[in-house]
């Protein structure tokens, strides 16, 4: 028999489900997040002692599942930031065609060193990490592919990566100072 609790959150998934996704998809542009995000703040509920006990429920959960999709967007943000850096460091130098004519031993060299650094380092980060990180980069999935192969949600895969990246980035950087 389901408890005052599972029976007080089933009545607010049914009342206020659809709309809190339907808030939180304007919110953060993305429906699938909207829904991770609304799902994370019904847990989140969930956890508490006794939420039949708060004096206006529907507005705890709006305030709840608002304050997870800030962190979302910021996340969101200091990802895109990462990524146009990376993307700006990458145009900068201008990637060596090691099967062009006129590069030297020295150039080829260091492509290799550099890529034998990245292997490392991809080597030695945590499973989930290494694993929605090549899932992405080798594999080309999208991070909402990654998040329901991995049984994760988006935001940890979000997560994932850009402890992959600025990891990689780190170790490039023991090996390789920007000039």
């Amino acid at each position: 028999m389901a408890s005052n609790k599972d029976q007080f959150l089933a009545t607010l998934v049914t009342a206020h489900g659809s709309a809190l996704e339907r808030y939180l998809a304007r919110k953060l542009d993305n429906p699938e997040d909207a829904a991770e995000i609304a799902q994370e703040a019904f847990l989140r509920l969930h956890r508490m002692e006794s939420p039949e006990n708060l004096d206006n429920a529907r507005a705890f959960l709006f305030q709840v599942a608002t304050n997870l999709a800030v962190d979302q967007l910021r996340r969101r943000k200091l990802h895109l930031q990462f990524i146009r850096r990376e993307r700006s460091h990458t145009a900068d130098t201008a990637p060596v065609d090691i099967n062009a004519s006129g590069v030297s031993p020295e150039q080829i060299l260091d492509a290799r060193q550099k890529l034998a650094i990245i292997f490392a380092a991809v080597d030695d980060l945590p499973l989930n990490v290494r694993q929605a990180f090549l899932l992405h980069r080798r594999s080309g999935m999208s991070y909402s592919a990654i998040a329901q192969e991995m049984q994760v949600s988006v935001s940890s895969v979000e997560k994932y990566i850009l402890q992959a990246l600025q990891h990689c980035r780190k170790r490039l950087a023991a090996y390789f100072p920007p000039e």
